[in-house]
């Protein structure tokens, strides 16, 4: 029965029996069976033929909802089994926006393996859009993502931190001796961003436009897919950013650059958990999930009071192993 609803599942999404049979490596009149023999069973008609393919009836609609869930469930408890029966570590896969990923995921991945050694971790590092499809297609379990993200009816968001936007700019930029700037004058000035579909970029275009700005006026003279590459643009005099504070810390205090405030309205940038709305999270998911959203743990992650973490991680590994 668990291939008849993968066979369904699969001409649900692609609305194609032809693509359908390519993808699943199997006939059409295969498929075109198997989808009989599921509507005979339930005594329903799930799909319409159209002059583009097929498209799911009402009663298709509510099946496809439940196989889903079913297919989810299925593929965690083959995870589970597959490492209990083979001696797998348990694994967590996790995707992870690039500032969270280079700034702040490595010392929260530091501490959980001091509270959960027996734990792997695989790790990708993309954007906002590429973490949020690799969740629907169950690729990665959670998502730790920046910015604005629109709703998503298979998704759910949560945010675990807010971290505020901030100019930064060489020392010997004529700017270097305030302590703050209007949103407007960033107008005027060379702008290196990150790349469309970032969450620091999404969050930026709509600070603009919520101030009564237009982002398409700003300066941008470069895009780039890497914060790091950015903070190396704006420290060769080639242009400001409007980053993360938390990416900068240590550059500002050893004088590479000078960071300076919105002045007429700060802008914050949530840092979120991703996951997918209708799979059933393992404990070990579950125990990330829960560490994300303890502030006082994580402004520790964060502030990186390591002395601190080590006994915050022991004090939580004995908790967890009652």
């Amino acid at each position: 029965m668990e291939q008849h609803f993968l066979v369904f599942k699969e001409v649900a999404e692609t609305k194609n029996i032809t693509l359908s049979a390519k993808k699943l490596h199997m006939s059409q009149p295969s498929i075109t069976l198997q989808i009989q023999n599921l509507e005979n069973e339930y005594g329903a008609r799930f799909f319409d033929r159209t002059n583009k393919g097929v498209e799911l009836t009402k009663a298709g609609e509510i099946f496809y909802e439940h196989v889903r869930r079913v297919l989810d469930i299925l593929s965690t408890a083959k995870e589970q089994i597959n490492a209990l029966v083979k001696g797998q570590k348990k694994i967590i896969y996790i995707g992870s926006a690039l500032t969270i990923g280079e700034y702040i995921l490595p010392n929260i991945l530091a501490f959980l393996f001091k509270a959960h050694p027996d734990v792997e971790f695989k790790v990708k590092i993309a954007n906002t859009e590429s973490i949020s499809q690799d969740i629907l297609e169950k690729k990665i379990h959670i998502g730790l993502i920046e910015g604005p993200f629109f709703q998503h009816k298979d998704l759910n968001v949560e945010s675990f931190w807010q971290d505020e936007l901030v100019v930064v700019l060489p020392h010997f930029h004529p700017w270097a001796s305030r302590k703050s700037i209007t949103l407007a004058e960033l107008s005027h000035e060379p702008l290196v961003t990150r790349e469309e579909g970032s969450g620091t970029r999404r969050a930026m275009e709509m600070a603009f436009k919520e101030r009564g700005l237009d982002p398409d006026q700003l300066n941008i003279t470069m895009e780039l897919g890497s914060t790091h590459a950015i903070k190396q643009v704006v420290a060769a005099g080639l242009g400001i950013t409007l980053i993360s504070s938390l990416t900068v810390s240590k550059e500002s205090e050893r004088n590479i650059f000078k960071v300076v405030k919105i002045q007429d309205a700060p802008i914050y940038l949530d840092l979120n958990v991703l996951t997918d709305a209708h799979i059933t999270r393992t404990k070990e998911e579950q125990f990330l999930i829960n560490l994300l959203h303890d502030h006082e743990v994580i402004g520790d992650i964060l502030s990186k009071d390591y002395y601190k973490l080590e006994k915050q991680a022991n004090k939580l590994h004995l908790l967890t192993s009652k």
